[in-house]
């Protein structure tokens, strides 16, 4: 018989608040548990994300693990996973004092990464210094080769900027070379870390591309209000919208453009357009429009895991960094029941190993994830991958996009 409590408590210092999950057989002692912890946004910005991407992986992947019952050890025994939970409240201060709390007072056995570029960012420093293997898969950054050397047990999974920039820019410019649409970009984003990323490598990829770059501004994170700044990029007569944006913002450019009838032949959004919610947010009308990501949605491994997904979360995953997500825990089961629980034992095996995941075989290069999809894409109501256009599964693109 398995016993589920779930409690809420109020940490005083930090004034974060955290769920500690027990999921531990009556036979079981504490100490034959694996004590796992985690920080993640379920108040503030972040949490839209985190929501969709992360905390739902996060339950999945111990749900299947306790129901097979447990993490298997090399000796062949297995434990139960016990989670230790804090809502970050989509504060970096609040996520660096949860990261020490799971480290220093709960003790935890491992740490999963947060969601966001930032968030993993801002826990780097930390986790390297107490030693814990860290899973950036919801990080993009241009970095990661750095990081990975600086902070040796950090892995980076998501790619960089310069990688989905270049992506977008073979797809417009093929779409360019057939006569679907013309050189010129509309282009928008984030003023912050992410969207500078991303737009560092988009302009000298376009560029490279032959495409001209006709309007280019950011806006500040958390704007609400997109309805000038999508006129001014109508205006300019570019054939090509792209927002390197995050979800609130990706969704409040669609149903602005909807509004106004802004109709781009080609329409990009950042983080959020390749959620399951974005069609209802488009009003159904989601066909065409381009994001960062996707998945090869013919393979029998992701359709599974988004029907197990489906059911245990009440609604499908993302298509662009949660299959990543529960393929990271799958390595990570993987490289415990090689290695076991040892921290330095644990980063040398997920960074020479070879997994088997529902993305495929995973073998890290350098710390990094590099067989990616960069550009994905909504048609007949499924987000699929368009590039790599080389890379198996990957579709053809539809342009020009239908009118709203």
């Amino acid at each position: 018989m398995t016993i589920t409590r779930r409690n809420t408590l109020r940490a005083l210092t930090s004034g974060v608040a955290m769920t500690l999950i027990l999921g531990a057989n009556l036979a079981y002692a504490a100490d034959e548990t694996v004590k796992i912890g985690y920080a993640v946004a379920k108040t503030g910005p972040n949490a839209t994300g985190a929501g969709i991407t992360t905390i739902p992986n996060y339950e999945l992947w111990v749900k299947d693990v306790n129901a097979a019952g447990g993490l298997t050890m090399p000796d062949g025994s297995q434990r139960k996973i016990e989670v230790i939970e804090y809502d970050d409240r989509s504060s970096n201060e609040d996520l660096v004092r949860a990261i020490e709390r799971l480290a220093t007072k709960d003790e935890v056995d491992l740490i999963l990464p947060p969601w966001g570029t930032g968030s993993n960012l801002a826990i780097a420093p930390l986790m390297d210094r107490f030693g814990y293997p860290q899973l950036g898969v919801t990080a993009v950054t241009d970095k990661a080769p750095d990081f990975a050397a600086r902070w040796k047990r950090s892995y980076w999974m998501l790619g960089g900027g310069h990688d989905y920039a270049v992506g977008l820019a073979d797809v417009l410019k093929a779409a360019v070379a057939d006569g679907k649409i013309n050189n010129k970009i509309a282009m928008v984003s984030v003023a912050d870390g992410f969207g500078i990323d991303l737009v560092k490598g988009a302009r000298p990829a376009f560029e490279e591309a032959g495409l001209e770059i006709a309007y280019d501004k950011t806006y500040p994170l958390g704007t609400s209000d997109f309805a000038a700044l999508m006129a001014e990029a109508r205006d300019t007569g570019a054939d090509s919208f792209v927002a390197f944006s995050y979800p609130p913002d990706s969704f409040g450019m669609t149903k602005t453009a909807q509004s106004m009838g802004y109709n781009p032949k080609v329409f990009y959004v950042g983080v959020g357009g390749a959620f399951p919610i974005y069609g209802k947010i488009a009003d159904g009308k989601q066909e065409g429009v381009m994001s960062i990501g996707g998945v090869d949605a013919a393979s029998p491994a992701i359709k599974d895991y988004f029907a197990r997904h489906t059911d245990s979360a009440g609604a499908p995953p993302d298509s662009w960094a949660s299959a990543i997500t529960y393929a990271s825990l799958e390595m990570l089961a993987q490289s415990i029941e090689r290695v076991g629980l040892d921290h330095a034992k644990l980063a040398e095996e997920l960074s020479n190993g070879t997994f088997s995941t529902i993305i495929g075989d995973v073998k890290l290069e350098d710390n990094q994830l590099r067989d990616l999809w960069w550009v994905g894409q909504w048609q007949n109501g499924t987000f699929v991958a368009v590039n790599p256009s080389d890379k198996d599964g990957a579709v053809a693109p539809v342009i020009p996009k239908p009118d709203w």
